[in-house]
C-alpha cells in the first residue's frame, strides 16, 4: 500500500506528527514496508507581510499544545524564528526545498523534511532563507551548490506549485493529511495529528475499507 502524506515543513502539527509516522515507517512488525510519498500542501505560501509580535506569541502558544501532544521539542518565545525581526511566514521556500530533494535525492526526502522541521521548531532557524535550507541539505551530505542551483530554478518553483494545486484538487485543507493509494483510487486515512496507536488503527481501517469494495 502506498501512503501519500500531504504536509508542510512549517506546519507545527506536521512536525508533531513526524514522531508517530517515523515509528510506523521503521516498525519491524510491518512485514511489507510502507512507501511514503510526500506532497507539499502549501500552508502559507507566498506570504509577503512580516509577522506581528502578537501573532508570533500566539503561534508560539499554539506550538506549546503541539509539544504537549507529541513530545516533540520546540523553542520557546522569544527565541523562535517567529520572533526574529521582519520574519515572514512564507512556507513556499521550505516546501520547494523539500520538492528539490524529492526530485534529485529522493532517498533523503523524509530525512530532509524532518531536518527542516527540527531546524525551524527546535533550533529557531529561519527556514525561509535559501542559505539555511542549503545548510540543512549539506548536513545530509547533499552537494550544496547542486542543491542551491536546483532550489532557485523555475523547474522546482513549478513543481512546488503543482504540489499545492494537487493538494487543493484533492480537497485537502488541513495538514498533516494521510491518504492511502489503492490502485487508481484514494482513500483518506486521517487528517490531523494522530498518536501511533490511532495511526495504526486508521491504517488497518483503510485496508479493511479497501477489501470491502
Amino acid at each position: 500500500m502506498n501512503l501519500i502524506y500531504v504536509g508542510d515543513p512549517m506546519c507545527s502539527w506536521c512536525y508533531g506528527f513526524a514522531a508517530p509516522l517515523d515509528q510506523l515507517l521503521t516498525d519491524p512488525q510491518d512485514a511489507a514496508p510502507l512507501q511514503l510519498a510526500l506532497v507539499m500542501g502549501g500552508l502559507r505560501p507566498f506570504t509577503t507581510e512580516p509577522i506581528t509580535s502578537e501573532r508570533a506569541n500566539e503561534l508560539a502558544g499554539h506550538w506549546h499544545h503541539v509539544a504537549q501532544a507529541s513530545g516533540q521539542p520546540f523553542g520557546e518565545a522569544p527565541n523562535t524564528a517567529l520572533h526574529q525581526p521582519g520574519f515572514k511566514y512564507d512556507t513556499e521556500p521550505a516546501s520547494r526545498a523539500t520538492v528539490t530533494v524529492r526530485s534529485l535525492w529522493p532517498k533523503l526526502v523524509w530525512r530532509y523534511f524532518k531536518a527542516v522541521q527540527q531546524a525551524f521548531y527546535a533550533e529557531g532557524r529561519n527556514v525561509t532563507e535559501p542559505g539555511v535550507l542549503a545548510d540543512i541539505a549539506e548536513a545530509l551530505t547533499i552537494p550544496r551548490a547542486d542543491f542551491a542551483k536546483a532550489l532557485a530554478s523555475q523547474a522546482m518553483r513549478d513543481a512546488t506549485l503543482a504540489d499545492f494545486q494537487q493538494s487543493q484538487s484533492w480537497g485537502i485543507r488541513g495538514f498533516p493529511t494521510l491518504v492511502a493509494e489503492h490502485g487508481d483510487h484514494l482513500h483518506l486515512v486521517g487528517s490531523g495529528f494522530m498518536p501511533i496507536d490511532a495511526l495504526r488503527a486508521a491504517l488497518s481501517g483503510a485496508g479493511v475499507a479497501h477489501h470491502s469494495h
